[in-house]
């Protein structure tokens, strides 16, 4: 069974952030960075299935020369080899252009399943593992706890609301997006550290795969949230002032 997990690179959990000088994201300067965290439970979720049912897991990884510590990272936890789409620029791709970068580097693999991270912990989006399945043809679940291959496909367990689950049975190949805390993560060990390096990490460059996709959506600015201070005095008895903060509080500030 061949396993293709995308993880992605994200500044480190707490980092402080600042725009950069053209303010369409952040200056990455001086930052450290790390896996993101959803994709990490996608990766638990795919060596967990390989000691299950055997074949390989591949990691798949888009950005700049960098993210080859989080490749590595990847590899030492027990990946067998990695993908690493090599490119500087990538900030300046939407989800669309994002998923069929990897889409186009996973269509090469012919993996009986993808997984992702159900979201990143910088953009948040949601969407580009599902915008992969539909690229590549493939049927897709999303927020998910638990995955067990069955004879010709595999059943999944789904996070809904309020407590409650679902489970899908889907034919194989299919994409699913992993839901954070699903598993207990493990640590790479020193043994794993010492063959992550001799593990292949196969190069592509963005022409390789069609040239970098035109963006249709773009952050037009990101700024740090403004602080101010409001003090409104409500006329009139208690249940008239009740009243107005009432109305202030679902329609201004849409609290309640």
């Amino acid at each position: 069974m061949k396993i293709l997990v995308a993880i992605k690179q994200v500044p480190l959990r707490d980092s402080p952030l600042h725009a950069n000088a053209a303010g369409k994201w952040i200056d990455d300067g001086g930052l450290s960075f790390e896996v993101n965290e959803p994709d990490a439970y996608a990766l638990e979720a795919g060596l967990q299935l390989k000691e299950q049912h055997g074949g390989e897991v591949v990691v798949l990884c888009a950005g700049p020369e960098r993210a080859g510590q989080t490749i590595r990272e990847a590899l030492a936890k027990g990946a067998d080899r990695a993908i690493h789409i090599a490119a500087d620029n990538l900030e300046a791709l939407d989800t669309l252009g994002s998923a069929k970068l990897l889409a186009a580097a996973a269509e090469t693999e012919k993996a009986d399943l993808i997984l992702t991270g159900l979201q990143s912990d910088d953009v948040g989006a949601g969407q580009t593992g599902v915008v992969m399945a539909e690229l590549l043809g493939m049927p897709h679940s999303t927020i998910i706890m638990h995955a067990e291959v069955k004879a010709g496909g595999i059943r999944v367990k789904r996070e809904l609301e309020n407590g409650w689950f679902q489970h899908i049975e889907m034919p194989l190949p299919a994409v699913l997006t992993i839901q954070s805390g699903s598993s207990k993560l493990r640590y790479a060990t020193l043994m794993g550290i010492k063959k992550a390096k001799t593990k292949e990490v196969r190069r592509l460059t963005p022409a390789e795969l069609g040239g970098l996709p035109a963006a249709v959506a773009s952050i037009e600015k990101i700024y740090t949230p403004r602080k101010n201070k409001q003090t409104q005095i409500f006329e009139g008895d208690a249940k008239t002032a009740a009243a107005q903060l009432i109305e202030k509080l679902k329609f201004e500030a849409r609290v309640i």
